[in-house]
């Protein structure tokens, strides 16, 4: 977990082809140690599920965990319900984008296991062995023994003598590699055509962009940092005072709501320069009257519906420890 998580890490730091191939390869190497460690086709009944479920279900456990792992999903839910606009269309459609983000973020790991495991061929080969459908195994065994047919779900495993076996074992696995590459494919141009419209309608230049994702990440480094420090201050300010039995020493801490306003999405906007709602409430915190009147670029109970797709960074920070 712990080595998933730093994995993770790099991946939104890095913001995508680096970070992401990192996951990426990692999935495929589980895989490829899964398949041949664990993986063990039935050649019964049994073929078709159990394939299947090797083939899906852990990619629907890696995509969970993506959504877990990620910090934008507990940012979004947390004190969701208890927000007076969360029922209104316009919130609901700015969480959908919200979502849309986290799931082109964890979406990497699972996608990465189907296709790897489309290419290697074992799971698809045992569970098209075991479809039970006339047509199907019509079109495997065309050409074929009359055995070919009711032997088929034999043929993964090596106690069939079927001399179509190989034959069938080829077909199928020559079709699930086809598969496999048509998936990467389509991941590789979709990835391209988001991330050329996210671009072509930046209202950002390339340098400043490149400049607030620095800025956005040297923030969160910090955040972290500075969180610890004043939480171990205030932890040992208070444990000498129970212990010594002296009243506490003044100590400054931020309010509920200053932590509220900070914990809320960025929200875009071309009139207020600010980089992050850390930015933006450290400017207007001592200015509440200006503050109000501006057209602020964040506030605590909306969601950034209108944020340029391309500064969706800004919100990710690191993954939840």
């Amino acid at each position: 977990m712990d080595k998933f998580k730093t994995v993770l890490n790099i991946a939104e730091k890095s913001q995508a082809n680096i970070g992401f191939g990192v996951v990426a390869l990692l999935t495929a190497g589980g895989e490829q140690i899964f398949s041949s460690v664990v993986f063990n086709c039935p050649c019964n009944d049994w073929n078709f599920f159990y394939g299947m479920v090797f083939l899906l279900v852990p990619a629907f456990a890696l995509l969970l965990l993506g959504y877990i792992l990620s910090k934008k999903t507990w940012k979004l839910l947390t004190g969701l319900c208890l927000r007076k606009s969360c029922c209104r269309l316009k919130t609901l459609i700015a969480g959908g984008v919200v979502l849309f983000q986290i799931t082109t973020a964890a979406v990497v790991a699972p996608s990465t296991w189907i296709a790897v495991a489309l290419l290697n061929g074992n799971y698809f080969v045992c569970a098209m062995t075991g479809v039970n459908v006339t047509v199907f195994k019509a079109h495997l065994c065309s050409d074929k023994s009359s055995k070919c047919q009711e032997e088929l779900y034999k043929f993964p495993c090596s106690k069939s003598t079927n001399v179509d076996k190989d034959d069938v074992l080829a077909t199928l696995r020559a079709e699930s590699q086809i598969l496999g590459w048509l998936l990467i494919a389509s991941i590789m141009v979709s990835n391209l055509f988001l991330t050329c419209v996210a671009r072509c309608n930046s209202p950002i230049s390339y340098l400043q962009l490149k400049f607030w994702r620095a800025y956005a990440q040297k923030e969160n480094d910090l955040l972290e940092c500075y969180s610890a420090k004043h939480a171990n201050e205030l932890a040992e300010r208070n444990l000498k005072s129970f212990f010594e039995q002296t009243p506490p020493e003044h100590f400054t801490t931020p309010s509920n709501q200053d932590w509220k306003k900070i914990s809320s999405f960025y929200r875009f906007s071309t009139k207020d320069h600010f980089y992050s709602t850390m930015h933006q409430h450290v400017e207007n915190r001592h200015e509440p009257d200006i503050g109000t009147m501006r057209l602020a670029s964040v506030k605590s109970d909306s969601l950034g519906a209108n944020n340029p797709t391309v500064l969706a960074f800004v919100d990710d920070g690191k993954t939840v420890p």
